[in-house]
């Protein structure tokens, strides 16, 4: 039997949750809930959590339990409820009863957490928050508050932890009396202004300060840096001005510092660092400090994380940087490093990293006898030489723009986490390993730019999106194999010496033919694209379908299954011996934008269909054999007229119109009645012309009463149109006279 003291919380929380009727506040879909019934004691509901003692309802959780509807706070009347999450929803919508300032105020609420609890959730008031006197910790991240302007005087002065990232705020208070703040997270909104004086009043307790992408400018009060709590200082991503300060060095429980991507200058050196022992995230990319560190300094912290992505410090790698044996990620990419110590970079490369990032400088090292262990490496854009490394537990490589040489080492077909192989434009040699195909986890492979030989493996990892051999020695035939990769989304051949036929099977490719395309990839996978004739370094976050079989030595007509992959966006097969007509079904590939079929054997009429390629943006069709009208339609007739041209029998806009003679000319024969017929129209209406003229003349000359006539006739006609305009005209002077 439910006893009669939590026979209120029952109502409180039935009325929350309201079944999972059509007309229930809140809907369950997938029975999450399933366990609530009026029937049971509520204690022993999913979720709710009561006090030993008294039965009271004092902790309700039900974060990412999908529910959907509408979220109503009449749970707030829970009078000994201490804990309220419902974080990580699907609602549409919050509820806000009104309940009496009395019962409010009551309340034993410490702990409310509604942060991302549903997509574009948004709250216009938060007045009935200043009523919650014992609330310690609010976490509304990911609400919509922009239209609460008055947010900050809503605060309850007892909170502790303040979360409203991401909240859309865009205005912050110049004074609030919330001194007992120990957490305070803003980031992620737009604020639009200077640093409020009261957030450098808090307490001397605080010990996390986010303030980061929030659209914050001015200089930092120096007033910040004798808060010797603070562990955690985010002010990344704002318009911060001025110096940096070496009291800086006063935070002495700092854990985390990240002060990047703002408009800072000055000099940073070892006086900022040189007390912050416990420092273990040192965040500095996209900054323009002057960077001078002693050679001799060695801090007396280890870093788990160093980020100087962007950063520019000087050509020699600092030395303090070789001190750090526990770090995790490392990124000094595009910081101008020329000169390293030999020995002690190779230990420092050897690291076990999750991140290691030096890409975008210009080291010179042969680094053959390295061991590298990290999950992710970038070393693009340097100068490194000698053979290849060897690898360890990698999942994603990127050596490319360098200048190794050599062949693939026997030891890399073992990696079987990596999903993720860029060797572009080094001086690499040597035949593809077969055992590449036991890499079953690869996506990427880009083997492009260099000098590697043989023919293409006939056996693929079968995962692979893109696959990119372009600017080699490879030779042979295309394998069939290669369009069973069902997920293959980029191939590019181009620039080898393959030859034969271009297969004729059944295209496979399933990434290039379905309508939905999906990828992987993350933000700085980068690979090389060759379209609409020039060369980018692209962005695989957007993946772009692409088949590039240019400048080979490829034979035969080319397979109509190829025009059936209807998501590929560059289609290139220049500078080949292709032949045979131009289907009809190429006004499928509707996302087409980039074709070049020029410098090939191609004969023909251009099929009208393309005229329906509404996204073609660079078309290519110089130097074939193709005859007839160029279709009229508005993407075909906007081409540079030397898209079209080395075609002798191609004519109509943009090359010139095409002569009706020579269109005629197959069809002279079964024209010949018709010529006649018009011949002998022409010739009978000359004479007609003729006897009319010279009969109505001749009555003129011969009949005396006739010429009296017709020559009165003009008299008369003449007189009337006279006095027919002097009439109006003097109208049209006396009404343009003036008045007297």
């Amino acid at each position: 039997m439910v006893s009669s003291i939590s026979q209120t919380s029952i109502l409180l929380l039935l009325l929350f949750y309201a079944s999972t009727s059509q007309k229930g506040i809140v809907r369950d879909p997938y029975n999450k809930l399933v366990t609530w019934s009026s029937e049971k004691d509520c204690c022993a509901w999913k979720g709710v959590q009561c006090d030993n003692t008294t039965s009271r309802v004092t902790k309700l959780d039900l974060s990412t339990q999908s529910l959907e509807g509408e979220m109503n706070l009449a749970l707030l009347e829970l009078e000994f409820l201490n804990h309220l999450d419902l974080s990580m929803n699907n609602f549409n919508a919050i509820s806000i009863p009104s309940i009496p300032n009395d019962v409010i105020s009551d309340s034993n609420l410490q702990y409310l957490d509604l942060s991302l609890s549903g997509y574009n959730l948004s709250m216009d008031n938060l007045n009935w928050l200043s009523q919650l006197s014992s609330l310690k910790q609010l976490d509304l991240r990911g609400t919509d508050l922009h239209k609460e302007t008055n947010w900050l005087l809503a605060m309850p002065p007892s909170l502790s932890n303040l979360y409203l990232r991401d909240c859309q705020l865009t205005s912050i208070s110049p004074s609030a009396n919330l001194t007992s703040l120990v957490t305070v997270d803003l980031s992620y909104n737009n604020f639009n202004s200077e640093l409020p004086c009261w957030l450098f009043n808090l307490s001397n307790d605080i010990s996390h300060l986010d303030l980061s992408w929030s659209s914050l400018h001015g200089e930092i009060p120096l007033s910040l840096f004798n808060h010797q709590n603070l562990e955690y200082l985010d002010l990344s991503h704002n318009m911060f001005s001025g110096s940096i300060p070496s009291s800086l060095g006063n935070l002495t429980s700092l854990t985390f510092l990240d002060i990047g991507s703002n408009s800072f200058s000055g000099t940073i050196s070892e006086t900022h660092f040189s007390r912050l022992r416990n420092l273990e995230y040192l965040h500095l990319s996209n900054s323009s400090f002057a960077f001078h560190f002693n050679p001799e300094w060695v801090p007396l912290f280890q870093l788990k994380v160093l980020d100087l992505d962007n950063t520019n410090q000087g050509a020699k790698l600092p030395s303090w940087i070789y001190t750090q044996k526990s770090l995790e990620y490392l990124d000094i990419s595009s910081s101008g490093i020329t000169f390293v110590d030999e020995d002690r970079f190779k230990r420092l490369i050897a690291g076990n990293y999750f991140m290691l990032d030096m890409s975008n400088n210009s080291i010179n090292e042969d680094i053959s006898n390295v061991m590298l262990n990290s999950s992710f490496i970038k070393l693009r854009h340097n100068n490194f030489s000698g053979r290849l490394p060897q690898l360890s537990n990698v999942q994603y490589v990127d050596l490319s723009h360098n200048s190794f040489t050599g062949s693939i080492p026997p030891g890399w077909q073992n990696l079987n986490y990596l999903f993720y192989i860029n060797l572009w434009s080094n001086k690499l040699f040597g035949e593809v390993p077969v055992e590449l195909s036991n890499l079953t986890r690869l996506e990427v492979m880009n083997l492009g730019k260099n000098e590697f030989y043989g023919t293409i493996p006939i056996n693929m990892p079968q995962n692979l999106q893109v696959v990119i051999l372009r600017y080699n020695h490879f030779e042979g035939s295309i394998p069939p194999q290669l369009f069973n990769l069902s997920f293959l989304a980029h191939l590019d051949l181009a620039h080898n010496k393959l030859s034969g036929s271009i297969p004729q099977v059944t295209y496979n490719i399933t990434q290039m033919v379905r309508s939905e395309f999906s990828h992987s990839f993350v933000d700085d996978d980068l690979i090389n694209l060759f379209t609409k004739g020039q060369d980018y370094e692209y962005n695989l976050k957007w993946p772009r379908a692409t088949v590039d079989l240019s400048a080979n030595n490829l034979t035969g007509e080319i397979p109509l299954e190829l025009f059936g992959l209807i998501q590929v966006q560059t289609l290139n097969l220049s500078y080949n011996h292709l032949i045979g007509t131009i289907p009809k079904t190429i006004g499928g590939m509707k996302n087409l934008e980039s074709l070049d079929l020029s410098n090939n054997k191609l004969f023909g009429e251009i099929p009208q269909t393309m005229t329906t390629l509404s996204f073609l943006s660079y078309l290519n069709m110089s130097c074939n054999n193709f005859t007839g009208q160029i279709p009229v339609g508005t993407q075909l007739q906007s081409f540079d007229a030397s898209s079209y041209i080395g075609n002798p029998e191609l004519c109509g806009a943009p090359l010139p119109k095409c002569n009706t003679e020579d269109n005629n000319h197959g069809n002279a024969t079964e024209n010949t009645d018709g010529d006649s017929e018009k011949e002998s129209l022409y010739l009978g209406m000359g004479v007609g012309f003729a006897v009319g003229f010279w009969g109505f003349c001749g009555s003129l000359l011969l009949l005396r009463k006739w010429r009296h006539k017709y020559y009165r006739f003009f008299d008369r006609l003449a007189d009337q149109l006279y006095v027919t305009y002097m009439v109006k005209f003097n109208i049209f002077v006396n009404r343009e006279a003036p008045v007297s």
